[in-house]
């Protein structure tokens, strides 16, 4: 994979997975105003960006994985396939997620865009009880 992050969490791997499990909550996605889940396609509305659709290829909540592509998208994008896994830890879990696409111009932009979805996900699961 072109793009790994590896992240601890200092909550419960079940409560991570709440979140990233439900294929349509996007209020960790920093830019993301709107989600609609027909089947297994998502398509996110990006003010000012366009719209994206992503195919869900797998989801697990036994695994807690998540693995989708993006299929449409505004610019050069050519190719995306992005993987999602929550794993339990002493000390909480950790999540590991790996990002492939084409071309290679565009990983410094995903990865950005992956860090700022993380800091958005630490402020939600700072505000739970």
């Amino acid at each position: 994979m072109a793009i790994e992050i590896n992240h601890q969490f200092h909550v419960s791997a079940d409560t991570l997975w709440e979140i990233l499990g439900t294929p349509d909550r996007i209020d960790w996605v920093p830019g993301v105003e709107r989600c609609k889940l027909e089947g297994d396609v998502r398509s996110l509305t990006l003010p000012g960006a366009g719209n994206i659709k992503e195919q869900i290829l797998f989801h697990s909540d036994e695994y807690r994985t998540l693995e989708y592509s993006c299929i449409e998208a505004p610019g050069p994008l050519q190719s995306h396939r992005a993987r999602m896994e929550v794993i339990s830890t002493a000390s909480g879990c950790q999540l590991l997620w790996q990002t492939e696409v084409t071309p290679v111009e565009l990983e410094a932009f995903i990865l950005s865009s992956m860090e700022g979805c993380l800091v958005r996900l630490e402020q939600l699961l700072a505000a739970q009880p």
